[in-house]
């Protein structure tokens, strides 16, 4: 182990950037005390989290003096750094296949899913509060590019391009996805990984999110794959820490295939 003394995990929903690291510590039974942010009211942005992250993103990871952000690094550091099932593959071709996944869904398709979300759920979700409120919350968001964003998401601002060349990711995504998961059982390699954590976290909704792309009789091994990290009792012990509606997308899981 790098490091001795607590581990603490500021996060929002089980879900995305934050559930990533989340499912992890789950997977490699490591204990923590979760600290909850509100994303909806702002809590990243407010004082007591921005002398942890002074960036004001979610998630971030305490472990005794050191701070680590970035969900996907926290990830390869808990896998690491604690005993535990290792979640990286040993062979060094799937261990770059799994690299290429993560980076994948972080930088490409990453985005796309949530500039949907962020449209159909986030926006929605703050957009009845006070206007001057709103915008001094907003002012107060350390990175200019995420200030954009929030405006954005809460004026419904998405240019129909946007959520088009996002809709175009997604389909394409989709089918990378289902031709990898036909080839094995899991996404970078014949055992569970980094990869399908990542995967996971970003794709679990595809079925509620996109029924007309993904779904039992169009993409089988996905349907399959999401059930299977569904099922693993680490996956539903961190869903349980979730505390909004979104948390219950995942359920659409427990169906049975058509």
């Amino acid at each position: 182990m790098t490091e001795t003394g607590r581990v603490t995990l500021y996060h929002w929903e089980p879900n995305a950037n934050s559930g990533k690291p989340m499912l992890t510590l789950f997977e490699k039974g490591v204990a923590f005390e979760s600290h909850y942010l509100d994303l909806l009211a702002f809590d990243q942005h407010k004082p007591d989290y921005l002398a942890i992250n002074p960036l004001g993103t979610i998630p971030a990871m305490t472990h005794g003096d050191l701070v680590l952000t970035e969900s996907t690094a926290i990830m390869e550091y808990v896998d690491e750094a604690f005993p535990g099932p290792k979640l990286m593959p040993p062979d060094p071709v799937d261990a770059w296949r799994a690299r290429w996944w993560m980076k994948f869904m972080d930088q490409w398709l990453g985005p796309s899913f949530s500039m949907i979300g962020w449209s159909v759920f986030i926006g929605p979700s703050v957009r009845s509060r006070d206007p001057a409120e709103l915008d001094a919350a907003i002012e107060r968001i350390p990175l200019p590019e995420r200030r954009v964003a929030w405006r954005k998401a809460i004026s419904g601002a998405f240019s129909p391009e946007e959520m088009a060349e996002s809709q175009r990711r997604v389909a394409l995504g989709i089918g990378l996805l289902e031709e990898a998961l036909g080839k094995r059982e899991w996404l970078a390699s014949d055992s569970y990984s980094l990869a399908d954590i990542n995967g996971f976290n970003l794709a679990y909704a595809l079925p509620l999110s996109q029924p007309h792309l993904s779904n039992d009789t169009l993409t089988p091994n996905i349907l399959r794959w999401l059930r299977a990290i569904y099922a693993r009792p680490a996956t539903k012990a961190c869903w349980k820490m979730g505390r909004t509606d979104m948390a219950k997308r995942v359920t659409i899981l427990e169906s049975e295939p058509a």
